[in-house]
């Protein structure tokens, strides 16, 4: 091992996954520790830096190769020792000048006055906050105006970030790629708006508005109606995730669902308002389209607020079924609590869907209208690999005994499903047609029927949801 160039030492060292490993073998002598220091690229720490920003240093002036750092706090409590705080962002920023990745978990002490020491880091492309609450949009606006290069900003529960001209910089600057702000209170749909020329550039926008707690700002009509005036260019949108939200007709993030001409994957959680038109413009325009999950909203008390009230039919499934020939993996989902009244996906739209696009993966939760006749179409769902029942309480053994005539399903998994049984099952047994069989929650399903109706088989039964 002596005699090896310092290039096959570090290929090998690069080979070991696991960090605690990693951190043994550059204790065999002290080559490996000094090689091992300069090709060290990643650092995650948290709860055990005592005293933080002096570990820091050491770890920092130790490793000066880093460019991607993760600090984490989750679980931290006061008697593990003060955590880390803006002195120890300067030292990052001071130490680290190849710096490219940061992520601050749970990061309780930061403040504006870390954020200023980050301008610093020129490289730095990739910042993501999670539950900072300290800061405000004025530290990430000195941060984001110091980092030109910065492509991927991701804000989670930073409740006092209310001022957006951090976003307005970040749209004249035109190089965010990746966007993603979610329960950020003082944020709305509205403020989306500031990203002006930006959207040009971005290729993932994740944006989930804070359900429980929401500023009247967001609904106040004067910022989404903006939108109106004001062209949103898309067209690079890769991903598109919107939860609780609300998309008013002809405004706002309505302007956006029919632009998108290369976008592959989107999520709509809850989402008010969303209707028809809205998703028939998308589909049209993203012939690209390989995932779509949706899951309707039951609280039909919010939409009162706007002109028209929810509108998703059969008519979207079709767009989707007609315009989106790359379509491999749909998720439809209704709220607890939703009325069979209310749900408006029937069969035949489900299975117009599954049958026009190649669907590899099929997820239904509280999806009332699927039955047993649901079950037998499958039988034709000739690329259907996965399948994923949830409180689909129309089928019945019947319905699930057809698995085992399913082409190509591999994967199974069944959640709070009232109406099957061990009987559901048996076809499967000693089969080995499934290689994974999944249930959870199912109160006629004993542990013992599952036994031996796939390669591996996962069981769990917790009722208390049913009381």
């Amino acid at each position: 091992m002596e005699e090896l160039p310092d290039h096959i030492v570090w290929e090998i060292l690069d080979r070991i996954e696991k960090i605690v490993d990693r951190n043994s073998a550059s204790l065999a002598c002290k080559r490996f520790y000094e090689l091992d220091n300069e090709q060290r690229h990643f650092l995650r720490v948290g709860c055990g830096l005592d005293p933080a920003n002096e570990a820091l240093t050491s770890l920092c002036n130790r490793f000066p190769n880093l460019t991607k750092v993760e600090i984490t706090y989750s679980g931290w409590m006061s008697r593990l020792g003060k955590q880390l705080d803006d002195q120890g962002l300067f030292v990052l920023s001071n130490n680290c000048i190849c710096l490219t990745d940061l992520t601050l978990n749970y990061c309780t002490y930061i403040t504006d006055v870390g954020l200023r020491y980050l301008a610093a880091c020129f490289n730095l492309s990739a910042l993501k906050l999670n539950f900072t609450p300290r800061i405000t949009g004025c530290g990430i606006l000195s941060l984001v105006v110091g980092c030109k290069n910065l492509t991927i900003l991701h804000l989670i529960r930073c409740l006092n970030v209310s001022s957006v001209e951090w976003l307005e910089y970040l749209g004249k600057l035109g190089t965010l790629e990746d966007l993603m702000i979610k329960n950020c209170r003082a944020i709305g749909e509205g403020d989306l708006i500031r990203l002006g020329p930006s959207w040009w550039k971005l290729k993932r926008l994740q944006f989930e508005v804070d359900a429980n707690y929401r500023y009247m700002k967001v609904h106040d009509r004067l910022a989404v109606d903006q939108w109106q005036k004001q062209l949103v260019p898309c067209e690079n949108m890769v991903e598109l995730s919107l939860s609780n939200c609300i998309i008013s007709p002809g405004r706002g993030l309505a302007c956006v669902l029919g632009k998108c001409k290369n976008l592959e994957k989107i999520h709509f959680d809850m989402c008010f308002g969303l209707r028809d038109t809205d998703m028939i413009n998308l589909a049209k325009s993203s012939s690209k389209l390989r995932s779509i999950s949706l899951r309707v909203p039951s609280d039909f008390s919010l939409p009162l607020l706007m002109n028209n009230p929810l509108s998703l039919t059969d008519d979207s499934l079709r767009a989707l079924a007609h315009n989106c020939k790359m379509l491999e993996s749909v998720r439809l989902s209704f709220s607890d609590g939703e009325f069979p009244s209310f749900s408006l996906f029937t069969l035949d739209g489900i299975l117009t869907l599954i049958r026009k696009c190649p669907v590899k993966r099929l997820t239904l939760d509280h999806v009332c209208s699927f039955n047993d006749a649901g079950m037998e179409a499958l039988c034709s769902a000739k690329y259907l690999e996965i399948l994923e029942l949830v409180g689909c309480q129309e089928i019945s053994d019947e319905g699930l005994q057809l698995v085992s005539q399913f082409p190509q399903l591999c994967i199974l998994q069944l959640k709070k499903c009232l109406g099957v049984t061990n009987d559901g099952l048996k076809p499967l047994v000693g089969s080995y047609k499934l290689d994974w069989l999944t249930v959870e929650d199912c109160p006629r399903i004993s542990e013992r029927g599952v036994q031996g109706a796939a390669r591996s088989v996962t069981f769990r039964q917790d009722l208390s949801w049913m009381y």
